[in-house]
């Protein structure tokens, strides 16, 4: 557990991303509450690393349809009564309002509007993390090259290739490891010292001296031309006049043999490689270490179930499966099968992303294809073989020819006119099980 020599530690997740780059994913859910690896949502990433770590004092920030995200950290990440008190809770933190009538207007912004929370949990220091990547990282390694270093703030620094780096927000480093600049995607990325051919680039995760949260993000509030971002705008000012460390991610060292894992899943070719990611053997993401397991919330369904059917054999290979799903008389390679979803016979799957409750049906083609949650794929359909047909009903990704079936609009059980307004609004609302 977190606690003596770092003193009192709290974990601010920013989960309010609208996720732009993933719709049709995000049309009726925040970022953060994307699906994730078949039973997973992707703020499970960041929760289970802090709570993995010891650090159990944590606030979520969210704001952007955020009804699935509330109900989801509701119903799976609240500590038994027994733990239950000051120093052990995982809470929601909706944008309040607190100062004047507006949202949060950038991650700082997000920490300024609850600086009372700062104070009132009498916080020593501070690890704002974000809840949008996919990432495996034990939080206590990092504090503690903060501490040893004396720093008053550290940045967690991923290292790529510096041919890769242009397309990320860069930090510049000295031979110790303190942060001398930060470069927005530029043509000609800062190599790391030593290690010509590589660069640093910022995770988005950091960990901040209390009264330097306070001093930055008040100082930043009275700037009207701030975008009220750490990485634009808080961080590029402080590291001449205070200690700002790099931390490098490939150092950090979790238990059961376990590797590192960060990836930015915020467009669809990306989320779609993370997928695949996970179906290799051994996998870069490992999801079946105990030592450090991905937490989320926990339903008492019944088995995963295969079986041929109707003349059908049935064959799995290479797939990831959550509990409930039912492969029956059909071919599914390479793909992952969330809660609920059924493959009908005949059926041939691959490559593919299955969300909760899809229902393929017989004979049905689909490669290279995310069918979001809720969906029924109607018998002998083909999907993923003819990009001029899928355009013309799905959405299909620029570049990599993914296509995305986004979940069903909602329904009113009548079909009644609505108002204009309302209807736009309607389109967009949150459900319980998105």
């Amino acid at each position: 557990m977190i606690h003596g020599r770092y003193g009192r530690v709290l974990g601010m997740v920013l989960a309010g991303g609208k996720g732009e780059r993933l719709m049709p994913l995000t049309k009726y859910r925040a970022k953060p509450a994307v699906p994730f690896a078949a039973k997973y949502r992707i703020i499970d990433f960041a929760l289970s690393n802090m709570v993995n770590s010891g650090l159990f004092s944590i606030y979520c920030l969210i704001q952007f349809k955020s009804q699935s995200l509330h109900e989801h950290i509701g119903k799976g990440w609240q500590f038994g009564s027994a733990l239950r008190g000051r120093d052990f809770f995982v809470n929601v933190v909706p944008a309040q309002m607190w100062d004047g009538e507006r949202w949060y207007e950038g991650t700082a912004d997000a920490i300024f509007q609850n600086l009372h929370l700062v104070t009132l949990f009498d916080a020593d220091r501070v690890c704002i993390f974000a809840a949008d990547h996919v990432y495996k990282m034990d939080v206590e390694q990092m504090l503690k090259y903060h501490m040893d270093n004396n720093a008053d703030i550290t940045v967690a620094a991923y290292v790529v290739p510096s041919s890769e780096a242009s397309q990320f927000g860069c930090i510049a480093v000295d031979e110790t490891g303190r942060i001398t600049a930060f470069v927005e995607k530029p043509s000609v990325p800062p190599e790391i010292p030593g290690r010509p051919g590589f660069s640093y680039v910022s995770m988005g995760n950091y960990i901040f001296e209390r009264e330097i949260l306070e001093e930055s993000v008040l100082a930043d509030n009275e700037n009207v031309n701030s975008s009220h971002d750490f990485g634009k705008d808080i961080l590029p000012k402080l590291f001449e006049g205070h200690k700002l460390m790099a931390y490098d991610f490939s150092t950090n060292v979790l238990p059961g043999g376990d590797k590192p894992y960060w990836k930015d899943v915020g467009s669809i070719k990306a989320y779609w490689e993370a997928h695949m990611d996970l179906l290799q053997h051994p996998s870069a993401l490992s999801l079946y270490t105990p030592q450090w397991p991905i937490r989320t919330v926990s339903f008492s369904d019944p088995p995963g179930f295969t079986y041929p059917a109707e003349g059908h054999s049935c064959s799995v290979d290479a797939c990831l499966r959550a509990e409930s799903s039912r492969v029956l008389g059909a071919y599914v390679r390479k793909t992952v099968l969330s809660r609920g979803c059924v493959i009908n016979p005949g059926a041939v799957v691959e490559e593919c992303i299955i969300g909760q409750n899809v229902e393929v049906g017989r004979n049905c083609r689909l490669r290279k294809v995310i069918v979001d949650a809720h969906n029924t794929i109607p018998d002998g359909t083909s999907i993923g073989f003819d990009p001029e047909e899928d355009a013309k009903r799905y959405h299909v990704d620029k570049g990599t020819g993914i296509v995305v079936v986004g979940m069903p609009q909602i329904q009113l059980r009548k079909n009644l006119q609505l108002p204009g307004a309302f209807q736009k609004m309607f389109e967009a609302a949150d459900g319980v099980s998105f």
